[in-house]
């Protein structure tokens, strides 16, 4: 008599390996943090480390990058969920850059860049020497390009010519002292098993990736929330639509789309069909060039 197959369904395979990135990282590293925004990515990247260690929680801290400019309910989540799971933030804001003199900033521009130099100032003061980031190679060109761990030097740059093979999965982190090593867990999942798995296993979000009434604004093919943040430019009127955030970051530069998707099983549907990066359809900071994602993290970008 032969035994069953022990077969992962897709979902569980993704889980699996990036379990065993987070279990290679704290046994190889000293000092590692997880990027936290509160957002759907970072949300999902918490919740598999949560497995990996459990019942201890995650050997690390989390840490947001915090422009300034946020969605209320966004802030409020992330506060929420660290207590929830015991853990350490850290925060870095952009406005210490600015009060500083570090960074200047340009209002029609954004803050999205400054992120840059609030996040490697953070690597720099407290000594860490992982990052994991959230960030998927489904989402944008640059980012396909990337390993699942991508080397970063003294100054937090990333050369694309210049990167590890990872055959057999099997990763090299070695590096000197003043550089470190980004992390990607969920590199090969895509925005259709991200949703999925949230389906799946019941993971909370901030309510804005949900279909809800707000107040937009209409600017370059895309849909703006109309907060305190965004400055109106002449003949831009707001107006009341019902919308939902596929990815949440800086308030001035985070598009919407307009939905009715109102649970994580009509936003897989939807998710389904649709043939728009989240990236491509929702962020302005992503327009200014067809390398400017490429450009932004050979500066030490996400």
């Amino acid at each position: 008599m032969t035994s069953p197959a022990y077969e992962l369904t897709h979902l569980e395979a993704l889980e699996a390996e990036a379990v065993h990135i987070f279990r290679e990282v704290a046994a190889t590293f000293e000092r590692p943090v997880l990027l936290f925004s509160g957002g759907k990515d970072s949300m999902v990247m918490l919740h598999v480390a949560a497995k990996a260690f459990w019942p201890s929680p995650p050997p690390f801290p989390v840490m947001h990058v915090d422009t300034g400019h946020n969605f209320e309910e966004v802030i409020e989540f992330r506060d929420r969920t660290v207590e929830r799971y015991g853990l350490r933030l850290v925060v870095t804001s952009v406005q210490d850059d600015i009060d500083a003199g570090r960074v200047v900033e340009d209002p029609q521009a954004g803050r999205n860049r400054l992120q840059t130099a609030a996040l490697l100032r953070a690597i720099r003061e407290h000594a860490f020497d992982a990052v994991f980031g959230g960030a998927r190679r489904d989402e944008e060109k640059a980012r396909a390009k990337e390993r699942v761990f991508s080397f970063r030097d003294e100054f937090g740059q990333w050369d694309p010519r210049n990167q590890r093979p990872e055959l057999w999965d099997l990763y090299n982190g070695r590096h000197r002292k003043g550089e470190h090593i980004r992390v990607f867990p969920l590199s090969n999942w895509t925005e259709l098993d991200i949703w999925q798995y949230i389906e799946a296993e019941g993971v909370t979000l901030p309510s804005i990736y949900y279909s809800h009434r707000r107040q937009v604004v209409q600017r370059d093919g895309m849909l703006l929330a109309h907060t305190r943040f965004l400055t109106l430019a002449r003949g831009e009127t707001p107006y009341e639509a019902t919308v939902r955030f596929r990815t949440v970051g800086d308030a001035t530069c985070t598009g919407c789309v307009e939905s009715t998707a109102a649970s994580p099983g009509e936003v897989v549907a939807e998710v389904a069909v649709t043939r728009l990066t989240e990236r491509g359809a929702t962020r302005a900071d992503d327009r200014i060039s067809e390398a400017g994602m490429e450009d932004r993290k050979k500066e030490g970008y996400f």
